[in-house]
């Protein structure tokens, strides 16, 4: 995941295996009685929104990852700061994660029907697998019954940027308790992301002192990103230059053309451990599209809180209020030590 991110997954937390990084219980249909209609509600909203922006499956694809890889499937990501105290929106890495007030559109409609019922952690993986199926990308069970998270403090998030290793990052997920190749199928979601030209324009002249264009990148494509980014004010371009706004494979297939835009995502297609994961993927469609939902799925249950742990929150941008811990009032003793009696009047 990186300073000021604009890249759809490319958001990574460097920690060290540990017991914590557990993969919680969750079941299919969880709100089959208690909010029947819950899943077509959050469906219907991001339909609504996916109509008039189609990036929304890059933009809800990046929160997931940011919520996952930093204290686990808790929607902490979505917790507004106060003038008292920040929360991970105000890290670095977070500043340009969008799609919150879809989160916050379809928890409102669901608080009206099921009020205190669907966690907003499960509303983000609920809408982003919504979001991929509207893009073309694979539709999967999700399972549910996350609790939202008690803890969003912007010193949690340690997210590394769009130049690290395959190495490196591999070292990231395994500490998540995923793959390599599910990073690499993870990573096929660049495939509708995009990235502004800070997090690569190193790649298109004098790269690493050479005074030279990266060597590992198309020269058509590095004329082509010259020109995007010579525009000013940091202009974005889509990771996947062909098929953009649609979930498929083809990410894979550019970047063995040299064609990767950040240098995360050209490595993957030539580092020793992974480039034969990349080629397999590019010339199967439906091998990438079941891995993808698999890996998604058993990333969507990294450190979740379910049974009584969190809560569920009535606002995703804010946790509920402290319940009233008032002290029981304690019955006076008659002056005789004894209790005074009863009385019976209502």
């Amino acid at each position: 995941m990186m300073k000021i991110n604009c890249v759809v997954i490319l958001s990574f937390v460097v920690l060290v295996i540990s017991p914590c990084c557990v993969f919680g219980q969750l079941i299919n249909n969880f709100y089959k009685s208690s909010c029947p209609n819950g899943d077509n509600i959050i469906k219907q909203v991001v339909k609504e929104r996916f109509a008039k922006d189609s990036s929304i499956t890059a933009a809800l694809l990046r929160m997931h990852f940011h919520d996952c890889f930093v204290k686990g499937c808790d929607a902490s990501i979505l917790i507004n700061s106060t003038s008292s105290k920040p929360s991970e929106k105000t890290a670095g890495p977070n500043l340009t994660v969008r799609g919150y007030e879809i989160i916050d559109e379809a928890k409102r409609r669901l608080e009206a029907v099921c009020p205190s019922t669907v966690s907003c952690a499960d509303i983000i993986t609920l809408a982003t697998r919504d979001s991929v199926v509207l893009a073309g990308g694979p539709n999967y069970f999700v399972p549910t019954g996350r609790r939202d998270g008690l803890v969003s403090n912007p010193n949690d998030v340690n997210l590394p940027g769009s130049s690290q290793s395959v190495t490196s990052a591999a070292q990231s997920f395994i500490a998540k308790g995923l793959t390599l190749k599910e990073m690499v199928v993870l990573l096929g979601a660049h495939t509708v992301g995009f990235a502004h030209c800070n997090f690569f324009s190193s790649r298109l002249s004098n790269f690493q002192g050479t005074g030279k264009f990266d060597p590992t990148m198309d020269p058509k494509l590095v004329t082509k990103l010259r020109g995007v980014c010579a525009n000013g004010n940091n202009p974005k371009t889509f990771l996947d230059q062909n098929t953009s706004n649609v979930f498929d494979n083809e990410f894979y297939n550019q970047i063995r053309l040299k064609r990767g835009v950040l240098k995360i995502d050209q490595e993957l297609a030539t580092d020793s451990t992974s480039f034969r994961l990349v080629s397999n993927l590019a010339l199967n469609p439906l091998q990438f599209s079941r891995s993808f939902a698999n890996a998604m799925v058993k990333m969507g249950k990294i450190e979740v809180l379910v049974g009584n742990a969190g809560e569920i929150r009535k606002n995703c941008g804010a946790f509920n209020p402290p319940k009233s811990t008032k002290a029981p009032t304690k019955t006076p003793k008659s002056k005789k030590g004894k209790s005074p009696p009863v009385s019976t009047q209502n």
